[in-house]
């Protein structure tokens, strides 16, 4: 595990980066979580654009699709054609169980797929779940 893991959370729903936020805060979970509410901030912390340019380089990302501004296709399409960001594992963390959401972002090279459950326990559980998997589980490539 890197010394330092940074989670970047993509999320414009108060009460969703609130329950991420309290996942987050258990002492089970690991790593530093950042929350921007758009797809705009998104790009502009993982590219170090102003009002980013001291943003750590993130390791995760937690995107939902449903985003101001760029949602979360446009985002996940524009990280990984990006050479520098396409090693990021991003996470699709949403409420849509569709079925061309799933297979648009598989297509474009989403490491997972997470419908957002609405129980607070459960939501938590899955956020530890994708944490634990990254964190402790996968080996990521070197910043």
């Amino acid at each position: 595990m890197p010394q330092s893991f940074d989670v970047l959370l993509v999320e414009d729903d108060p009460g969703d980066v609130l329950m991420t936020q309290e996942a987050f805060a258990d002492q089970r979970i690991g790593g530093n979580l950042h929350v921007v509410n758009d797809g705009v901030e998104a790009m502009a912390f993982l590219r170090h654009e102003a009002p980013f340019s001291d943003a750590p380089d993130a390791d995760l990302v937690l995107l939902d699709l449903n985003l101001p501004r760029r949602n979360g296709i446009e985002v996940l399409a524009e990280i990984k054609a990006d050479e520098r960001l396409r090693r990021i594992p991003v996470v699709m963390l949403t409420t849509s169980d569709a079925a061309e959401d799933i297979e648009r972002s598989y297509q474009l090279h989403a490491n997972a797929y997470v419908t957002k459950a609405v129980d607070f326990d459960r939501f938590v559980d899955d956020v530890r779940s994708i944490d634990d998997f990254f964190v402790t589980v996968v080996r990521l490539p070197r910043r």
